[in-house]
């Protein structure tokens, strides 16, 4: 799927807007228009890069504004930024979401006992390299970590960009596990601290920490489409979303290209970007 990216308002603000088109230039969802699949037959999805390798601001799609940008989310008023748990700096792969995809905050997950916390799903792309934010890339799927975070299921599917040079190498969780050894140990590490400097305790996980494989994986994918369907045809209460779409014809969130034009051209002009914190850099150290 060939997708450009049009930024509003001005880089480091809470008014710095990423909007999606499509090849055709008309703006589109990045939640809602980007299909899930790439590929149905081989199982190989879309992901939406939101968080490159290695930086810190917490760029997440916009799930209750029009057309879901993506924006910086805020915290406590002001922009935030991930820290730097010692040895980590940053997110430790590109970290973004398969489109099309919902944790339902209404159903319970029979595994982990907790309700999804009302999002795509997650993925960590495990590629050499990185990306830029907003990029759309092709990933093979193989495995997934249950963390609970703070009472909610929140799925993080480990996967692999299919365009890597060792994309072939990857099939299975055991993969990662064998030829890059310790990512996934600190994925562990890294899910379970990220928190920890903004005061608030470790974070849990179903499962005993451990990664299940990619057929596990990929079903519960699946299912967050099915939950997602569901949003989108209005058979589900979406609460605070926004589900305004330009291509679900069955939709009726389905809108106009002039009313999406009408919502980017609503967005503060794009401008020159503040600095980022040098306080973002900071190492955060603590004894487990």
């Amino acid at each position: 799927m060939s997708v450009t990216i049009e930024e509003r308002g001005r880089p480091n603000t809470n008014e710095h807007r990423l909007f999606f088109k499509n090849s055709e230039g008309k703006y589109i969802s990045p939640f809602h228009d980007i299909p899930i699949y790439a590929n149905e037959a081989e199982n190989i999805f879309h992901a939406v890069v939101e968080v490159p390798r290695w930086t810190n601001a917490k760029m997440e799609i916009a799930t209750k504004d029009p057309l879901n940008p993506l924006k910086q989310d805020m915290k406590k008023g002001n922009l935030r930024y991930v820290a730097n748990v010692f040895p980590h700096k940053g997110y430790i792969w590109n970290y973004g979401a398969i489109p099309q995809t919902w944790e339902d905050p209404n159903h319970k997950d029979s595994d982990t006992g907790c309700c999804g916390d009302n999002d795509p799903i997650d993925i960590c792309d495990i590629g050499n390299k990185v990306c830029s934010c907003g990029e759309v890339i092709k990933v093979k799927v193989l495995g997934t970590l249950a963390l609970i975070d703070e009472g909610e299921t929140d799925w993080k599917v480990i996967v692999i960009n299919t365009e890597d040079p060792e994309a072939a190498d990857f099939n299975d969780i055991d993969d990662v596990r064998r030829l890059k050894p310790g990512y996934l140990e600190a994925t562990v590490d890294w899910f379970k601290r990220y928190k920890v400097p903004d005061g608030k305790p470790e974070n849990q996980f179903a499962f005993n920490e451990e990664f299940k494989d990619r057929d596990f994986a990929i079903k519960t994918v699946k299912s967050t489409n099915e939950f997602w369907k569901a949003l989108i045809s209005k058979r589900t209460d979406a609460g605070e979303l926004n589900c305004m779409n330009t291509s679900v014809s069955e939709s009726p969130f389905c809108c106009s290209a002039g009313d999406a034009e009408a919502v980017v051209k609503s967005a503060s002009a794009f401008g020159a970007e503040d600095p980022i914190p040098s306080s973002v850099d900071t190492w955060f150290y603590y004894e487990k």
